[in-house]
């Protein structure tokens, strides 16, 4: 669906590449890929790295695009509006994955009303990326599978038949890794403290965490089950969860994802 499919980026940083990456692994021709960013050095980089296309400049970029993607930082997104605004053609689909910007916004700065929101994050860039995304009304049938396959192609992609969902999603996965890491970074301080080389500690930390991950992700089982699992009465696995429920962890969790959430709402209403 996305073949002779011009798609073009305004954008070009560290989200943008590995979704260029991701579109020529599964057969788009790089050719077909225009990349614009503000920095030359930076189309010409990736121009040589994949075989992309150098954009001529925004403007252009935007009336020649198929499939429009949106990848400047949400900030930025002011700056780029007048070169393209009015410039897309009626018949392209706009793909945003700028955070917190919201459809009327989007369709506001484009002039253009077919448009897809979307929220990737960081593990995009090896691939394993989470994006949930919506539309507005307008775009069609053949549009949602378009987007589906581009977000689809570095990670997996859910479509959410709501925009609100969009702010649950900067709250949960968008935000998520930051979380992760900070999850991360303890476990493995706790294994220094403990007497471990730390490159000793981030192997076992690591490899448990992705371990169990995907453990959970085949399993049929609810999470508590799982965890219910490895609890043995009186050992250590009960122990080090009663440290953490004594801690707080489950209301701490709560927090911090509801915190992430009004964050982004109040983002999407500036």
């Amino acid at each position: 669906m996305l073949k002779n499919k011009t798609i073009g980026f305004i954008g070009s940083g560290n989200m943008a590449e590995p979704m260029m990456a991701g579109l020529i692994q599964n057969g788009v021709e790089p050719s077909l890929i225009v990349a614009a960013d503000i920095r030359q050095a930076r189309i010409d980089e990736l121009a040589k790295k994949y075989g992309v296309t150098p954009a001529v400049d925004n403007e252009t970029t935007a009336a020649e695009a198929d499939i429009l993607i949106l990848a400047v930082k949400p900030q930025y997104f002011d700056s780029i509006v007048p070169a393209i605004q009015g410039k897309i053609p009626k018949e392209s689909l706009v793909i945003s994955i700028m955070a917190g910007t919201t459809l009327d916004s989007l369709v506001a700065g484009t002039g253009h009303v077919a448009v897809v929101r979307s929220m990737p994050n960081t593990p995009a860039q090896i691939g394993q990326g989470m994006t949930m995304w919506t539309t507005t009304d307008s775009v069609s049938a053949e549009q949602k599978e378009q987007a589906q396959a581009i977000l689809s192609s570095f990670g997996r992609a859910v479509f959410a038949n709501g925009e609100h969902y969009i702010d649950m999603s900067t709250a949960m996965s968008g935000s998520g890794p930051g979380y992760v890491f900070l999850m991360l970074e303890a476990m493995v301080d706790a294994g220094v403290q403990m007497g471990l080389a730390r490159p000793m500690a981030k192997e076992l930390v690591l490899q448990t965490v992705i371990g169990s991950a995907t453990y959970a992700q085949q399993s049929d089982l609810h999470l508590a089950q799982l965890r219910n699992n490895v609890t043995s009465p009186g050992g250590t696995t009960a122990a080090g969860i009663a440290a953490l429920e004594a801690g707080g962890m489950r209301t701490v969790l709560s927090d911090c994802i509801w915190a992430a959430y009004h964050r982004s709402v109040e983002l999407g209403k500036q």
